[in-house]
């Protein structure tokens, strides 16, 4: 009988495992077409678009949704060279 060892099993595989055997990723949605968009953004959006902010000399304004936060973070990523 032959065993096989988790780290062979796919459904255990890295993204850069799965990458490297040729499997595309999943492709990023356009904010823009985001069904929940419109609602505020996410801790973690907000934790990192406070550091990015940070580093370009930027202010977050107040109150963004979800797709707000995530262009600005595009664009200071842009900006800041994290992108």
């Amino acid at each position: 009988m032959s065993q096989i060892r988790e780290n062979q099993n796919p459904q255990n595989q890295t993204p850069n495992e799965t990458a490297r055997q040729g499997v595309a990723p999943s492709p990023e949605k356009d904010p823009a077409e985001w069904v929940t968009g419109d609602e505020p953004m996410t801790g973690p959006q907000a934790s990192y678009l406070q550091t990015l902010a940070q580093e370009a000399g930027e202010k977050v304004p107040e109150g963004l949704s979800k797709v707000e936060a995530s262009k600005m973070i595009d664009e200071l990523q842009d900006r800041t060279g994290r992108g």
